[in-house]
């Protein structure tokens, strides 16, 4: 049950250049966003929270990528669930999902605030290279939590929607030594490193440097490549940075990893 104390419970279900998946509820709410692994990993690491898909409300994606909506099309058939995406996303999504009725399909257009539920919801666009990437920020009773993985930067204008939240998903996607030196064609390399690639660990910590403010309690480093990066290296990265530009970690804030594999403890908003 969620503590009534409290807006939000959330898990990082799977982060990573593998899968991604997240679990946030409020009260009334159970939303999963991306289901970027199959549907029967999905339901085993809701299972790891102790929740169920039949307790799920909505579907909301990110972007289309693979790693992003693997079991999409899984769940909402099999679940009859809604699922939430911009027009865009929506249009290069199709092919990749299979089937999906009409009246599941729910447009959520960029830059927009939905209210679903006891919770308002607020998407904003990221640089990635997909057809229209946006991210969330979840609001219920003064509280929020937000997630920003999958972009090769942060605009100001990102910074001022998403700055001073209780809990961030953040990405620190690759090491640049380890990116550089590893087995990735040049091509690639160039990709994540552009603009609208990813966040590497020193990029995302500065834009945390940015963002946090007085309500930030939590910060999970998100979207690590396999390849590229190490737990170790991002946290001690992100740990690091912020202590550098005074900021009170370990104190006011902590630093969380997550796993491609494994789900977060349910943690309160």
């Amino acid at each position: 049950m969620l503590d009534m104390n409290h807006a939000f419970n959330v898990s990082v279900l799977a982060s990573g250049s593998s899968g991604n998946s997240l679990f946030i509820e409020s009260a009334g709410k159970k939303i999963l966003v991306d289901a970027g692994l199959s549907g029967k990993k999905i339901i085993s690491l809701l299972a790891e929270v102790d929740r169920k898909p039949e307790d799920l409300d909505a579907i909301l994606v990110t972007h289309e990528h693979r790693d992003h909506i693997h079991g999409v099309g899984v769940l909402a058939r099999k679940y009859k669930l809604p699922v939430y995406a911009n027009e865009k996303t929506w249009q290069a999504m199709m092919p990749l999902i299979g089937k999906v009725d009409l009246e599941q399909k729910q447009i959520f257009d960029m830059g927009k605030v939905l209210t679903f539920g006891d919770m308002d919801i607020e998407s904003f666009g990221v640089s990635h290279d997909a057809a229209a990437p946006q991210f969330y920020r979840f609001y219920k009773d003064g509280h929020s939590f937000v997630m920003l993985t999958d972009t090769g930067y942060a605009s100001e204008h990102v910074k001022g929607i998403i700055s001073d939240a209780d809990a961030y998903l953040v990405e620190s996607n690759h090491d640049l030594e380890m990116l550089r030196m590893g087995p990735y064609p040049w091509n690639l390399k160039q990709r994540i490193l552009g603009d609208r690639g990813h966040l590497s660990n020193e990029d995302g910590a500065l834009v945390m440097t940015d963002i946090i403010g007085d309500h930030t309690k939590r910060v999970y480093l998100g979207h690590l490549s396999k390849e590229n990066n190490m737990k170790e290296l991002a946290h001690m990265t992100m740990e690091e940075t912020l202590l550098r530009y005074d900021l009170g970690v370990n104190h006011q804030f902590q630093i969380f990893d997550t796993d491609p594999n494994a789900a977060t403890e349910l943690f309160a908003i």
